[in-house]
């Protein structure tokens, strides 16, 4: 008999890939699509289909109830930004008390990411709920090591390898971001609240036509209950209008949304893909 997992939603591929990976497991993805972010064809999944709202809580833990769920998967993207500094962002989204405590009772001295994800495991665990791994259904995403896609790695890319990777890893240790962008044997740009879009824009206007290593990763304790870094086909096309030669994203700590694509996307552009 198929099993029923909770699965709740945000924009982007992402949650597709693992309603999709629910299926192939003979699960039964009971889906509460966040209003206004999710995407609606999302629907064409679902067992069931109960949307909520991104600050409700109360609502989640309900609607799992209803839905006969005691597993729940949370991914996709949230503007976490606007939520986090936008009180009328915020008061649009209709918080319930759930929310409201937890943000500014629990949460008060520190929201950076993993601390959140922590905070909504906890309060859902004492509702009888589990937050899962994200990555339990889309494990045969997860980025691989060596050289994905595009030219070959020379010298030059090598040093900034070399050079880069360790930085982005104790970034990401830090919770701080999960992003930089490197020119040479410089640090261009430090990906924090505003996600990594925002900041290959930026790198893209400091290199002023140079060109510069985007890297990508998770901390080596991240919790996977929250979202796993992404790069997709749209990343690739960024860093390229950017004058970004190469990405480089943690392997088994980066998710390939629509791998093939992706890869297709890099060797059409040119751009060098790299797994560390």
């Amino acid at each position: 008999m198929s099993r029923r997992i909770g699965l709740l939603a945000g924009a982007g591929v992402l949650p597709r890939l693992v309603a999709e990976g629910m299926r192939d497991r003979d699960l039964q993805p009971v889906i509460l699509p966040f209003r206004g972010i999710a995407d609606p064809d999302l629907r064409t999944l679902a067992e069931e289909w109960r949307p909520v709202g991104a600050m409700q809580l109360g609502s989640w833990i309900r609607q799992l109830r209803r839905g006969h769920c005691d597993q729940v998967v949370m991914v996709g993207k949230v503007d976490r930004a606007k939520l986090a500094h936008n009180p009328l962002a915020q008061l649009r989204e209709r918080p319930d008390w759930r929310a409201l405590r937890l943000w500014y009772r629990d949460l008060r001295r520190d929201r950076r990411t993993g601390n959140l994800v922590r905070a909504l495991a906890k309060e859902l665990s004492n509702a009888g709920i589990e937050l899962m791994d994200s990555t339990t259904h889309i494990s045969e995403h997860l980025a691989p090591q060596g050289l994905l896609a595009g030219p070959q790695v020379d010298a030059h890319t090598e040093r900034q390898l070399s050079f880069g990777a360790p930085l982005v890893q104790s970034l990401a240790d830090s919770d701080v971001g999960q992003s930089l962008a490197v020119l040479g044997s410089d640090v261009l740009a430090v990906e924090a609240i505003e996600g990594t879009d925002a900041m290959i824009d930026r790198a893209g206007a400091l290199a002023k036509g140079r060109s510069w290593t985007l890297f990508k990763t998770s901390a080596a304790n991240h919790d996977r209950r929250g979202d796993v870094p992404v790069i997709g086909p749209e990343t690739i096309a960024r860093v390229a209008q950017n004058g970004g030669k190469t990405v480089a994203v943690g392997a088994g700590r980066v998710i390939l949304l629509e791998a093939e694509k992706v890869r297709s996307e890099a060797n059409r552009l040119g751009v060098r893909l790299w797994g560390f």
